[in-house]
C-alpha cells in the first residue's frame, strides 16, 4: 500500500510540473517567481526570477500531455482500488466486531445460566428432603402407613368342634 501512495504523489507531482510548465510556456515575455517552494507570475520578497522558457517541440508536448492524462488515469484507478480496498476491510472489521459482540452475550448468557443452576442446586441442598415413598407403599398412601404392606392373615378362631 506504501508503494501506491508513492506512485499517486509521484503522478500528482507530475501532473503540477506539466500544468505549471504549459502554464507559463502559453505567456511568452512573463517573468516566473520562485516565492519559497511556490511559484508566481508576481514578484515576493525573498523570491527569485526562474526561466520558464519551453523548448519542446509540439510532438514532445503532445507527449508530455498524453502521458499527463495516463498518470492522472492511473492515479484515479489506484485510488478506486484503494478506497475499495479500505471499505472492505472496514466491512471485514465490523464483521468481526460484531460476531466478538454475539460472542461475549453469549458467554454471558451461560455465566448467569450455570450461576442460577448453582444457586437453585445450593437452595435444593439446603432445603430439608422429603419423605420419599417406601418400597411396598402404593402411590398416594401416605409414607409410614400400613396400607402398602402385606397384611398377616388371621387364623380362623379355633372351633369348639374338635
Amino acid at each position: 500500500m506504501h508503494g501506491m501512495h508513492r506512485t499517486i504523489v509521484a503522478s500528482a507531482m507530475a501532473i503540477g510540473a506539466c500544468a505549471l510548465t504549459s502554464a507559463f510556456a502559453q505567456q511568452p515575455g512573463t517573468s516566473t517567481w520562485r516565492c519559497g517552494n511556490s511559484y508566481s507570475d508576481r514578484p515576493c520578497a525573498g523570491g527569485t526570477t526562474v526561466k520558464v522558457d519551453d523548448a519542446r517541440s509540439d510532438d514532445d508536448r503532445r507527449a508530455a500531455d498524453e502521458a499527463t492524462q495516463r498518470n492522472a488515469k492511473l492515479a484515479d484507478r489506484l485510488e478506486r482500488t484503494r478506497l475499495s480496498e479500505e471499505k472492505q476491510a472496514h466491512q471485514r472489521d465490523q464483521s468481526a466486531a460484531q460476531e466478538a459482540h454475539r460472542a461475549a452475550l453469549a458467554q454471558r448468557r451461560l455465566e448467569a445460566q450455570e450461576r442460577l443452576e448453582k444457586m437453585r442446586a445450593a437452595k435444593l441442598a439446603a432445603e430439608p428432603r422429603k419423605a420419599t415413598a417406601s418400597y411396598g407403599e402404593r402411590p398416594g398412601s401416605k409414607p409410614g402407613e400400613d396400607g402398602g404392606a402385606k397384611k398377616k392373615r388371621r387364623k380362623p378362631a379355633a372351633s369348639d368342634a374338635g
